[in-house]
């Protein structure tokens, strides 16, 4: 059965600053035999029109991914999770949620290849309470963002709407010969749902738009809202975007 899960609420997003990563939502005090040292490292080449300052803090970004992916405690909860979306969902909630002391300790760039290295404190005792969340429809926030965009929260109204608040991290330009490529595909906001046994009901794609009927341009920090009919047969859901 492929594991479900719910998304909802909002989450803290990622912040590159100096030397240091810092999330605006710091995790909450935990006994201190659960925290725990972790790093990682990740090695990113970049293209036009992505800047460096964007590549530096992808790179960055996917390096605490890694330090997460890699410790001990969550590969040892998740030796059997075979859904890699479900895996990475969970690696960025525990991510954004339960790291503290976040440091950049490395960084290179060699042409358009840049380098960085983590280290960061892990509440490894959250690695099992979040994966039974995320795989029996719970109330942990599970939310998702990529370079361009951040989806801020999923809810379910009474009538089965699903509405999902989203807003741009980077200028999103429709008509813009620019905005092509990955760029594109990082730019629309993806859903899936399930049925009570887990297999997908349906999957689709929408882009980020200001409004409904479709605005051409959406600036960094600005809001747009997704409404979408749940199908009748779907239990959970999924919202998450293109890495």
């Amino acid at each position: 059965m492929t594991p479900q899960l719910s998304l909802s609420g909002s989450g803290a997003f990622l912040a590159i600053a100096a030397q240091c990563l810092v999330f605006a939502a710091p995790a909450q005090a935990l006994p201190e035999h659960s925290r725990v040292d972790v790093i990682g490292d990740y090695r990113y080449a970049y293209h036009e029109p992505e800047t460096v300052s964007e590549a530096r803090h992808h790179a960055c970004t996917e390096a605490l991914y890694q330090a997460i992916s890699t410790s001990a405690a969550v590969r040892e909860q998740t030796a059997s999770i075979v859904d890699s979306k479900l895996f990475r969902t969970l690696v960025h909630t525990l991510a954004s949620k339960h790291v503290t002391d976040q440091q950049i300790v490395q960084q290179s760039e060699t042409g358009r290849t840049v380098y960085c290295k983590v280290k960061a404190v892990f509440h490894a005792d959250e690695v099992e309470r979040v994966l039974i969340a995320q795989t029996t429809g719970g109330t942990e926030p599970g939310l998702d963002q990529n370079r361009a965009l951040k989806i801020v929260s999923a809810r379910e109204e009474a009538d089965g709407t699903l509405v999902i608040v989203y807003q741009a991290l980077k200028r999103l330009d429709w008509l813009g010969t620019a905005y092509q490529g990955s760029l594109r595909e990082s730019a629309d906001v993806m859903v899936d749902f399930y049925d009570d046994q887990g297999v997908l009901v349906r999957s689709s794609r929408h882009p980020a738009r200001k409004t409904a009927t479709g605005d051409d341009v959406m600036n960094p920090g600005e809001v747009g809202t997704l409404r979408i009919a749940k199908p009748l047969n779907a239990k959970t859901y999924r919202v998450w975007v293109v890495k």
